[in-house]
């Protein structure tokens, strides 16, 4: 019990560190976490409004921008952000009570806080701006955003490891990670992909999230091909991986 409560306070302290390195005292830094988003589903409901008469669901360009964008962020901010959580506080972990787990954790609720908190912020604004009725179905909801945040801490734990040890697998990493956004359902529907393309399409878990997610906004939405017990493989299985990988080189991440 004493270890534990050891582990919460340096967790809570790296929380705190964390927030007044990524923001900063002033305001600003907060202000760009919503900004980013928020420009990024500007452009797309620009763009699409512009060569499109009609989102691929619902009536609103902009809702189904930024519930395909939120999603995706659940994910990609989280393996992003923890990938060096380890790397950035290596000086700190020559303190005996600081653990290597206690650097990912204090960055896994520090951008789960902020990612939904900027989720809350803009589809709550657009979906006051829009003139139809949303009924949200909150299980599909939280469950995509668990599923989202659990495989992408495996990720990041994985990551520790290998772009400690490979730094080669870094480079290799941010190259196949760039497309993700292109071919995980952020801007269109895995549904009107004809057949051969689609099961392509569906092996990635990121499309299952976003579906998913979607699922929770819009109930007319059938989600052909959203399969959750895959995504629930994927994601234990990745954060399995990620557990052993960190625990296996705990001291590899300390002393190298």
């Amino acid at each position: 019990m004493s270890h534990l409560l050891i582990h919460i306070r340096v967790v809570g302290a790296l929380l705190v560190r964390e927030m007044a390195t990524r923001f900063g005292s002033k305001p600003g830094g907060y202000v760009w976490a919503l900004l980013d988003p928020a420009a990024h589903i500007l452009l797309l409901t620009l763009i699409f409004r512009a060569i499109a008469r009609a989102p691929a669901l619902g009536t609103s360009f902009a809702l189904f921008f930024a519930t395909g964008y939120i999603a995706f962020q659940f994910y990609q901010a989280m393996a992003s952000y923890l990938n060096s959580a380890v790397r950035a506080n290596k000086a700190l972990l020559s303190y005996p009570n600081v653990a290597p787990i206690d650097t990912v954790v204090a960055r896994f609720v520090l951008q789960l806080c902020t990612t939904t908190l900027v989720a809350c912020i803009v589809l709550g604004t657009i979906i006051a701006s829009i003139r139809t009725d949303t009924n949200m179905h909150w299980p599909f909801i939280l469950e995509a955003v668990a599923m989202a945040c659990l495989l992408g801490l495996g990720v990041a734990m994985i990551n520790c490891v290998l772009f400690l040890k490979y730094p080669l697998y870094e480079q290799v990493f941010g190259i196949v990670n760039r497309p993700l956004f292109l071919i995980s359902g952020v801007f269109f529907l895995p549904d009107s992909i004809p057949g051969p393309y689609r099961d392509l399409v569906l092996l990635n878990p990121l499309v299952h999230i976003i579906m998913g997610f979607r699922r929770g906004f819009y109930p007319e939405y059938r989600a052909v091909g959203l399969d959750m017990n895959y995504l629930y493989g994927i994601a234990f299985l990745t954060l399995f991986a990620g557990m052993l990988v960190f625990t296996i080189s705990k001291k590899a991440l300390r002393n190298e």
